[in-house]
């Protein structure tokens, strides 16, 4: 059974890297829409993860690899998301659609002992995959010229994590983290009457490691079950093989969905290397709740700006950060009678000021409007029949509602909803029984 699922996780870890993920227009700055940590257990509750450490022993935190104390069981996740965007720009009033549905997270967990806890995951990171166009028109309403905008690719992420319990109320934690895909965009104008396209071309390939150091400290009183958490990760050590070629080249068309180059010549063409793939991040946490009943906690996560090439010209992004609360329900676990008091219900809301800063000509610029994010969130575990306190599984749905970006100069405003579905299956798998 063992090598039955490694092979499945392999199989499915292999789709997940090929599947198209829809996102935003904003996709086209730096390494895409980044889309973890897209767990829903943690995007259920606002993006709270640093503090939170989960009453049940069927969940492992990979976003703090130390919050794991309670972990006992062999837990199997297998996650998707639908994301549904809607864009609206005062420029020509124009409004779009899009959506898309991928696998969003595989994990595995165990524990190696009492107080060692290890878990391998594989998730989607980033992602491009816009397709714009712009005409511009004279005074009379000729078309003067198209600019086309095309980005495609993207970046996932394999981790593997493990948490130590140095004493009762303290724990640390570390996480490898290995990036891996490509990139490209295409930056390409032509006019009516010309056959003929000029395109500016960027290919970037990425090979990126680094590491996630986590503590948690959390105080149980006995007398009350109500329980304090506090907790902090920071990701750093950078080790990074990114390659970005740059070619500016014309070239016809020889298909009508324009995807095949004929009589290519090239302009210029160049290649640069960058080791600032994925800078300082650091977030802190604190919670309060009760044991098995409820748990709320409030975040900041924090994010260094970094200097990036956006075809071929050097760009900066802007320190940015992000400030979330939330937490779960559970309203009476040992009620039988009435399953959906054994539901556990989730909340949270979060926002976060981005990293993007864009000028009305759609340039990266300090003085720019930074283009931010809020929304609301919320989620259930809706146990399995044979499930117990002590051995959750069961079927985890999510929501989101959130808002991106600003009509301000003519940029775009991105309004979506995200709907998430999931399974965690949780036993004593993998153990020998001591007895016949």
């Amino acid at each position: 059974m063992k090598k039955i699922f490694v092979l499945s996780f392999i199989s499915v870890g292999y789709f997940l890297q090929a599947q198209n993920l829809g996102n935003s227009p904003y996709a086209t700055y730096g390494i895409g829409d980044v889309k973890y940590d897209n767990t829903i257990e943690t995007a259920s509750m606002g993006g709270i993860s640093t503090a939170y450490v989960s009453d049940f022993t069927s969940s492992f935190n990979f976003a703090n690899p130390a919050n794991n104390a309670n972990f006992e069981l062999t837990s199997i996740k297998l996650e998707a998301t639908n994301e549904n965007n809607y864009f609206k720009t005062d420029y020509n009033n124009t409004k779009s659609n899009k959506h898309s549905t991928y696998l969003s997270n595989i994990s595995l967990a165990f524990p190696l002992s009492s107080k060692v806890k290890m878990g391998l995951s594989y998730q989607p990171y980033s992602s491009k995959n816009y397709d714009i166009l712009y005409t511009k028109t004279l005074e009379d309403g000729t078309i003067y010229s198209y600019n086309r905008f095309k980005g495609s690719g993207s970046l996932n992420t394999a981790q593997i994590a493990l948490a130590y319990k140095v004493a009762q109320e303290f724990s640390v934690g570390l996480r490898a983290n290995y990036y891996f895909g490509n990139l490209s965009d295409l930056d390409e104008f032509s006019t009516p009457n010309s056959e003929l396209y000029n395109g500016y071309e960027t290919t970037t390939n990425i090979k990126n490691f680094n590491f996630t150091l986590g503590a948690n400290y959390q105080h149980l009183n006995t007398s009350t079950d109500k329980k304090l958490t506090i907790g902090a990760t920071a990701t750093f050590g950078n080790t990074s093989n990114m390659t970005t070629s740059y070619k500016n080249s014309t070239y016809f068309y020889t298909d009508a969905s324009m995807e095949t180059k004929s009589y290519e010549s090239i302009i210029e063409q160049k290649q640069a290397s960058s080791k600032n793939l994925l800078p300082l991040q650091a977030s802190v946490g604190v919670g309060y709740g009760s044991e098995n009943q409820w748990f709320a906690s409030a975040q900041v996560d924090y994010k260094k700006g970094e200097d990036i090439l956006y075809f071929g010209q050097p760009k900066q992004f802007q320190d940015s950060y992000r400030v979330s609360v939330g937490g779960w329900y559970l309203p009476n676990y040992n009620n039988f009678r009435n399953y959906f008091s054994r539901v556990v219900y989730r909340y949270g809301a979060f926002y976060e000021k981005g990293n993007l800063s864009i000028n009305g000509q759609g340039e990266l610029d300090p003085n720019g409007n930074s283009i931010n994010k809020f929304g609301i969130s919320a989620g259930v575990l809706l146990p399995f029949k044979n499930s117990s306190i002590t051995r959750m599984s069961g079927l985890e749905l999510g929501v989101e509602l959130g808002k991106r970006g600003t009509l301000k100069n003519n940029l775009i405003n991105q309004n979506y909803i995200n709907f998430k579905i999931g399974f965690n299956f949780a036993d004593r798998w993998f153990r020998k029984s001591l007895y016949n």
